[in-house]
């Protein structure tokens, strides 16, 4: 590993348990969540503060801002007090490693977005990605568009990992757009062989400027689905209906807005539309995803170990229970016993 790059950041030491594989032969998942570039609704920003304030996380590597960052381009805030020390805001730029509701560990790589030395911090970044094992690696994007909020919120996903985006919309397009530094992130990891996937939720554009929680909802589901995470995500639900709420009223109050509102909706109607007739197997935004084999196997299997951690009258009562569960199904159906592979 390059000095120039270790110059970016130290390690914390002693250093926090970070699981690096589990029995697979995967490592935990990195997610990337940087403020200052494309964070319509506050959602990649609301994320980061959503993840540290509901899970257990430690550091385990803090960047250098004097490395990485341009002072008078993000001035940080400064509280002065005639009576008090002056309390200046922190920018803080680190990768912790966080804990689910199952103690199950993945990366979070957040704070601002590096103003000075993209490439640099990108290769130190990568470094740790090999350092830490990583598996797969997910970005964070909000983007405004031109879509209702009455509608279910749509998030795209682009990358090279065919496993992470293969139940999420795509956009069947070419497309330029300004630079990043997790853009940088994304091309470094994938040029290093690893797997990297960007999801970018779309907040309606007269919602931009605001915090909107179902954007930041939407996107921390479809993390939760794509690295197999428990995330806390109740309260996140409780702040949607709220603001729901407040919406439904304003656009009942106002004719001016309901009429771009519905404008809006004809325009996502016709695009989904067209979107299925292109992509019939397609799981559409607010459709619930069926789950894969695989992950009815695992479930099986899960089940089939409780099965075998119990004590046998309590197993021997829930095989009964299924076997009865499944004379019902026959009954219901009209199946009788020579169905059923049974002599009458």
């Amino acid at each position: 590993m390059p000095d120039e790059n270790r110059r970016m950041y130290e390690l914390e030491y002693p250093a926090p348990v970070v699981d690096p594989t589990s029995d697979d032969g995967n490592g935990p998942t990195l997610v990337v969540a940087m403020s200052g570039y494309a964070d319509a609704g506050q959602a990649v920003d609301a994320s980061t503060a959503h993840l540290l304030a509901a899970l257990e996380s430690r550091p385990v590597a803090a960047f250098n801002n004097d490395e990485l960052i341009d002072y008078r381009s993000r001035r940080p805030a400064v509280t002065i007090d005639a009576d008090s020390p002056m309390e200046i805001e922190q920018l803080d730029l680190s990768m912790r490693v966080v804990r689910d509701n199952r103690e199950k560990p993945f990366l979070l790589l957040s704070g601002p977005e590096p103003d000075l030395r993209w490439e640099g911090f990108t290769n130190a970044v990568a470094d740790l990605a090999d350092k830490f094992n990583v598996t797969d690696t997910i970005c964070l994007y909000a983007a405004p568009m031109p879509v209702p909020h009455t509608r279910p919120l749509v998030i795209t996903a682009h990358g090279n990992s065919r496993r992470l985006k293969q139940r999420m919309f795509k956009l069947d397009s070419t497309m330029m757009v300004p630079g990043s530094a997790q853009l940088y992130l994304e091309k470094e990891l994938a040029d290093r062989g690893r797997k990297v996937a960007g999801f970018t939720v779309h907040v309606p554009h007269y919602l931009a400027s605001s915090p909107y929680p179902h954007a930041t909802l939407q996107l921390l589901e479809s993390v939760a689905t794509a690295a197999g995470l428990d995330l806390p995500l109740g309260s996140l639900e409780h702040d949607v209906e709220r603001v729901n709420q407040q919406l439904t009223e304003q656009v009942e109050d106002s004719e001016e807005v309901n009429q771009v509102v519905r404008q809006l909706e004809e325009q996502y109607d016709s695009f989904l539309e067209h979107y299925r007739d292109e992509h019939p197997q397609a799981v559409l935004p607010g459709e619930q995803n069926m789950p894969t084999g695989e992950e009815i196997s695992e479930e099986f299997e899960r089940f089939l170990a409780y099965l075998d951690d119990q004590d046998p009258e309590v197993r021997r009562a829930i095989e009964r229970n299924m076997n009865h569960g499944r004379d019902d199904q026959d009954l219901d159906s009209g199946a009788g016993p020579e169905d059923r592979g049974e002599e009458s």
